[in-house]
């Protein structure tokens, strides 16, 4: 009964945790081998650590998030005729990899030019104001995004000695171009999860878009999308698309601590003791 028990237990925590998508997607059509990677909470000594060594303050939500579990993993794959193709992948760095940008050259060559080197202030636009590859910016991997780029935790506006406390997610394209995804951590997660860590999705936040390949994944597999309308019927959408940190990014419910056990009191008659002892223990185990 007690692992019956655990059994429940943990798959209400990766379903909270999740928001349900791997219910959702084991149900679409061609999609196999769904795998949620467990990971234990970090410890707030780490987390302490990394705001110290960073000068950055976590955001709320992202600190409750790394107390719940060290990162994120969920990919999955999909059958095309007799080929299994991997498709989705959802990720979070853990607190060790949410480490600075590399400020390094960007060519390894003599004299090559800096990340700082490529660097320039982008009057035209009328968005939000871009990250930096200098000093006034200190900027974080998310996510590597499988080679397509990097989603980052961005603090702007950054001063010497410092403790930097606002943060945004940007994402950094393949020719070092910004675009802004979210104002938080929990809006970044949520978008991930609802367009299923399908390929590029972050693209759809750009200009030009995803690549046509991965428009075709799209199309197959559409993201999950919000009713913005009130007249609309939403009995149908899924309750993964309402996203409560409070709920989601909650810590493992700690086993009960078991009871001590009272110790037996033997009868005075011996026939009757054997008798009493075998029939206390059936129904003791009944009671287990």
């Amino acid at each position: 009964m007690e692992e019956i028990k655990d059994d429940k237990t943990y798959k209400g925590f990766v379903d909270r945790l999740t928001l349900g998508i791997t219910r959702v997607l084991e149900s679409l059509p061609g999609v196999l081998d769904v795998r949620f990677v467990e990971k234990a909470p970090a410890e707030k000594r780490c987390l302490l650590s990394w705001e110290q060594k960073n000068n950055c303050a976590l955001p709320e939500d992202l600190r409750d998030f790394y107390l719940t579990t060290d990162g994120f993993m969920l990919a999955w794959n999909s059958k095309l005729e007799n080929e299994v193709v991997p498709v989705g992948c959802m990720m979070i760095n853990n607190v060790a990899q949410l480490r600075p940008l590399i400020q390094s050259n960007v060519y390894c060559l003599p004299n090559a030019p800096t990340l700082a080197d490529l660097d320039f202030d982008d009057d035209i636009d009328d968005g939000p104001e871009k990250p930096h590859f200098d000093l006034r910016s200190r900027i974080f991997e998310l996510d590597s995004c499988n080679g397509n780029g990097k989603a980052c935790l961005v603090y702007k506006s950054c001063s010497p000695g410092v403790m930097a406390q606002q943060c945004e997610v940007w994402f950094l394209d393949r020719s070092l171009f910004w675009h802004y995804l979210t104002p938080s951590f929990t809006a970044y997660y949520r978008l991930m999860i609802t367009h299923l860590g399908l390929p590029e999705w972050q693209y759809n936040f750009t200009s030009y878009g995803p690549s046509p390949q991965a428009k075709q994944w799209a199309a197959l597999y559409q993201p999950l999308t919000f009713h913005s309308d009130p007249h609309l019927d939403t009995s149908s959408e899924p309750f993964l698309n309402k996203l409560d940190p409070t709920k989601a990014f909650r810590g493992k419910a700690k086993p009960p601590t078991p009871k001590k056990k009272q110790p037996t009191q033997v009868p005075a008659s011996g026939a009757g003791t054997a008798k009493g002892q075998g029939l206390s223990g059936r129904h003791s185990v009944a009671k287990r």
